[in-house]
């Protein structure tokens, strides 16, 4: 149980419910959202945290801790929801690229590290130096390593950036700065692709594939869309989901590795007239291969991921007689070099958002308040390594 904190209002009574009930000035503001903070304005957080790489399930832990007023640059943050990535298991695992840092910031005993790296923050306070940031305002992580699984933190002001909340959800927010952003850069910046034209991916009704669907459509571009083969109705609903969302044509994995898709292709592309001319894989292996087969002399194929954990076997012909260029796209090492265009796409993308052009993935919220027990958390953590979740898992904060 967290510490009853006592409040002192003069001529309203000793105890804080009678504050609340006698004081009309604060009924807005009821004690349980006030409770986070202490007598002497130090905020009161819990942070998922681990001392060492292994299985999130082996080296998890929840720690509670305080965290001090602000002062000069500093701004003090509310968790309002983070995403559930299965970059952030990677991390915990050891097998991502980067990491966040093991510090002893926040008060273990021993360095350890805090996972997450999307999230959507309430500033609660500001330090006397902050210029941009201020009590109210929404930020998001300004790069990756920031640790998002947790209540509260505190960070310099440069480590985030400001976003405009009108007519927004914090889950929106959280959530768009990796698989929006990725398809929105990998549509735009690896090949000329004009009005008309097609591209081809596979994993298609994942958060990075259903954003370019959604993208892809408003630009005027043509999609094939390959989603992993569910049998009967299901497999209908989501052709059909994706079809709704602006995908051209929607086939299985199956399809796309038997003899004549190659043939089927060229019939939707007009004979091969119209330019088919990027493919986006996720995959990898012989299914990403089979995508590649299909793509115009000249094109270009970006792997952003790979689900198979089976290479790409490139046969030298693609690359001799067909031209086909095999490029990678890392999110995180593109939005950490170029800031400021990484806050444009996120801002024009809200922006879309708040037209009602472009929708949220499917989301299966994990609830987090004070109360919430560390296998609580943990089993939410293993549906995002299990694969087993009908939407994207998302830890959606409540009294903490």
């Amino acid at each position: 149980m967290r510490p009853r904190l006592k409040l002192l209002a003069i001529g309203c009574g000793p105890r804080p419910q009678q504050y609340i009930q006698t004081c009309p000035r604060t009924t807005t503001l009821s004690f349980d959202r006030r409770r986070h903070i202490s007598a002497y304005g130090y905020t009161q957080a819990k942070a998922l945290v681990y001392p060492k790489h292994g299985s999130p399930a082996d080296v998890l832990t929840l720690h509670s801790h305080a965290i001090s007023p602000p002062h000069s640059q500093l701004i003090t943050l509310r968790t309002l929801a983070a995403p559930l990535n299965p970059a952030d298991i990677n991390q915990i695992q050891g097998t991502y690229p980067t990491a966040p840092p093991f510090t002893s910031t926040i008060g273990t005993a021993h360095p350890h590290a805090v996972p997450g790296n999307e999230a959507c923050f309430e500033v609660l306070s500001a330090g006397s130096a902050c210029k941009d940031i201020r009590k109210g305002d929404w930020v998001i992580p300004r790069q990756t390593g920031l640790g998002t699984w947790r209540t509260h933190l505190q960070v310099e002001e440069d480590k985030v950036m400001r976003v405009d909340r009108d007519r927004l959800k914090a889950e929106q927010v959280a959530t768009v700065s990796v698989n929006p952003v990725t398809a929105y850069r990998m549509l735009k910046d690896f090949t000329k692709l004009e009005e008309g034209d097609w591209f081809i991916q596979n994993g298609a009704n994942s958060g990075v594939g259903r954003a370019a669907v959604q993208l892809g459509k408003m630009w005027g571009l043509r999609s094939i869309c390959v989603v992993r083969k569910r049998e009967g109705t299901e497999g209908d609903a989501l052709k059909q989901e994706m079809q709704e969302l602006g995908a051209t044509v929607v086939v299985s994995d199956e399809e796309v590795m038997e003899k004549g898709f190659g043939e089927r292709v060229k019939e939707w592309t007009d004979g091969g007239r119209n330019h088919l001319g990027l493919g986006l894989n996720c995959v990898g292996g012989d299914a990403g291969m089979a995508m590649a087969k299909v793509l115009d002399p000249g094109g270009t194929m970006v792997t952003y991921g790979a689900m198979s954990k089976s290479p790409l076997r490139v046969g030298a012909g693609m690359l001799i007689f067909k031209d086909l260029r095999f490029l990678g796209f890392w999110i995180s090492r593109w939005g950490d070099g170029l800031p400021e265009e990484k806050k444009k796409t996120i801002d024009e993308i809200l922006g879309l958002i708040r037209e009602g052009k472009f929708k949220d993935v499917p989301m299966v919220e994990v609830p987090w308040s004070w109360e919430t027990k560390r296998e609580e958390l943990l089993e939410a953590v293993q549906g995002t390594l299990d694969g087993f979740r009908k939407g994207k898992g998302i830890f959606k904060f409540g009294d903490t």
